[in-house]
């Protein structure tokens, strides 16, 4: 990937990446700091010059100190309506399911809270309009 955004008919467009983290039947979620507001998964923006794999692998590291041992593709899709804090409205996902290990630690900076939700759960949470739409095409929630 040479760009971590461009114009798609004149609207500034981001790559993103977005993980999905299970253990024991829960999902790793946080709650986030900063817009668009809600519970999420681990994502974030590919930077310039990083692949898709690249960019999970270190947005997982700095959102909860887990090292991302495999990841496998889910999808990738093109959305034109997800809104970020960077001003994009547009973006292209690359959404990961994820192995890891290491010790969860909460990073401040980037979230409220940090935690592993059950299915229930999620369905009493507020999420982040983005999340809400990939765990109901995952038929998750």
């Amino acid at each position: 990937m040479e760009k971590s955004e461009f114009s798609q008919n004149h609207k500034l467009m981001h790559f993103s990446v977005g993980s999905l983290i299970k253990k024991n039947g829960k999902i790793l979620m946080i709650n986030r700091r900063a817009p668009p507001y809600g519970w999420a998964c681990l994502a974030g923006h590919i930077d310039i010059g990083e692949t898709p794999e690249q960019a999970i692998k270190r947005e997982v590291k700095e959102e909860s100190n887990l090292i991302v041992k495999n990841q496998k593709l889910l999808f990738e899709e093109f959305l034109d309506w997800n809104f970020c804090s960077k001003g994009a409205n547009v973006h292209y996902w690359y959404l990961f399911e994820c192995d890891f290990e290491g010790e969860l630690k909460h990073n401040e900076r980037e979230s409220l809270e940090t935690g592993w939700k059950t299915v229930d759960d999620l369905k009493r949470i507020e999420l982040e309009p983005v999340w809400e739409y990939w765990l109901n095409k995952l038929k998750i929630i």
